[in-house]
């Protein structure tokens, strides 16, 4: 289909075509700039504190059924997760300096 739509589609090719449309305005600036490692720290803290939700809401649902084993496996693995908060915490990857 694509190949379909190259070959038969319109070939007109004009300057205002090529321009890069971000939003409806004229993007100012490069778009190469460099970012701090913090973004990329900060994302990778997120998608690590997400997991952890991700695992919290089913373990609520089927908190009754698993009992005492349930609660004792959750306990470890927030036990876990608050030492890496307060490792995270300690080598300052928290601090937006």
């Amino acid at each position: 289909m694509v190949t379909l739509a190259t070959v038969l589609g319109p070939k007109r090719h004009r300057a205002a075509k090529s321009h890069i449309f971000e939003c409806g305005s004229r993007p100012v600036g490069s778009s190469r700039q460099r970012f701090s490692v913090k973004f990329y720290l900060v994302a990778l803290l997120f998608l690590l504190f997400d997991i952890e939700a991700v695992f919290l809401f089913p373990w609520a649902v089927l908190y009754r059924e698993l009992g005492l084993f349930g609660l004792i496996e959750m306990s470890v693995f927030l036990a876990m997760l608050g030492v890496a908060l307060v490792y995270v915490y300690r080598r300052g990857a928290l601090e937006w300096d």
